[in-house]
């Protein structure tokens, strides 16, 4: 009889994730607000979550900024690779 040799393959789920944390505070990668959305954007691929903290110059939490708010943003006409967290979060408060 011949040996042989099983191959495990390992399936990766890379659908976005929400985070919550227990205390009803939102919890996930905080970014600061000079941020592009491109950069954001893909920060948040690799971290597969749909949103991040956006933060202040001394590290405060203004708010959170959304997968699909930036999707809709990247579709838009107006869109250009030099907008920055800070102007997306001031057009949506």
């Amino acid at each position: 009889m011949t040996p042989t040799q099983t191959q495990t393959q390992q399936v990766l789920d890379r659908s976005p994730r929400t985070v919550v944390d227990g205390g009803g505070g939102a919890a996930g990668p905080r970014v600061r607000d000079d941020m592009t959305v491109e950069v954001a954007l893909s920060l948040m691929a690799g971290a597969r979550v749909d949103h991040v903290v956006l933060c202040d110059g001394d590290d405060q939490s203004t708010g959170l900024i959304t997968l699909a708010g930036l999707a809709v943003l990247r579709d838009s006409p107006a869109y250009t690779d030099r907008i920055r967290l800070r102007d997306v979060h001031a057009l949506t408060r």
